[in-house]
């Protein structure tokens, strides 16, 4: 089997419990385990994934260490913290990153008590400060990612308003990431951009301008199963055949399939992490 990662999934366990006064509860057919989620990889010829701590959990990582520690090295994560967490102990199960959600929380994790001391550490640790936002929400925390020198790894390209064009102050933030780096973009999600609707045409003058201002040696491509929080029923096969349209050089493919994840994330070939 080739090497292939998909760089963004999240994973669920029946009956462990979510957090209380959470922004969504996703409906359980837009749940999936890290055991189905090894099958959606096997069935697609990936070997690997990036997991991101589901929301629900909140600060609860406990669903994406097990998923890791099950994975025989597959998985790699990226978790939920806050100030004071341990990251050590995160870092010596396999994350690699922390996440910060500008679009559920805005600012607040941002500003909150000791995050400016939480951003240090990321930054000493070599770790990603994962960002996901849409439309222009990454400008406003621009200036707190120059400070803090943290390298920072965007979902979904930024989520831009395909509408806005790219110069909306959101992508244009994004843009100025990639041209600095060494800062990481997701090729993910599509249809939470797209207004069109598969096969997303509409987002590909963003896709372009991304792969042109990080290159591909910062660029990685992610499904976002099990695609919570989508309106209509979404399959793995239809955005990862846009890969095809937006890197027609298979070789092209393989670098963001494979050969940067796997530099960023730490895979192996063998699956040993």
């Amino acid at each position: 089997m080739q090497q292939a990662v998909d760089s963004h999934a999240h994973v669920f366990a029946p009956g462990h419990p979510f957090a209380p006064d959470i922004p969504y509860v996703p409906h359980p057919s837009q749940q999936g385990t890290a055991r189905q989620f090894r099958a959606v990889l096997d069935a697609h010829g990936f070997t690997h994934g990036l997991l991101v701590a589901a929301q629900p959990y909140l600060y609860d990582n406990r669903v994406l260490l097990d998923a890791i520690a099950g994975s025989g090295g597959r998985f790699k994560g990226v978790a939920l913290a806050r100030p004071g967490d341990d990251v050590q102990l995160l870092a010596d199960a396999g994350v690699i990153g922390v996440r910060f959600n500008l679009s559920t929380f805005g600012m607040r994790e941002w500003t909150e008590p000791g995050a400016e001391r939480l951003l240090g550490q990321l930054a000493e640790m070599g770790w990603f400060l994962q960002i996901h936002c849409e439309r222009d929400e990454l400008a406003e925390a621009l200036p707190i990612i120059r400070r803090s020198r943290v390298t920072v790894m965007v979902d979904h390209f930024g989520r831009p308003d395909p509408a806005a064009g790219i110069r909306q102050p959101g992508f244009a933030a994004l843009l100025e990431l990639g041209r600095s780096g060494p800062h990481v973009v997701k090729l993910s999600g599509p249809f939470r951009s797209s207004r069109e609707g598969y096969p997303y045409h509409d987002v590909d003058p963003f896709i372009a301008a991304a792969l042109e201002a990080f290159t591909l040696d910062r660029c990685v491509w992610g499904s976002d199963w099990p695609f919570v929080r989508t309106e209509e029923r979404i399959d793995y096969g239809p955005p990862l055949a846009c890969l095809d349209r937006w890197l027609p050089d298979a070789a092209d493919r393989r670098r963001v399939l494979w050969e940067t994840p796997a530099r960023l994330f730490g895979f192996v070939r063998d699956g040993a992490a």
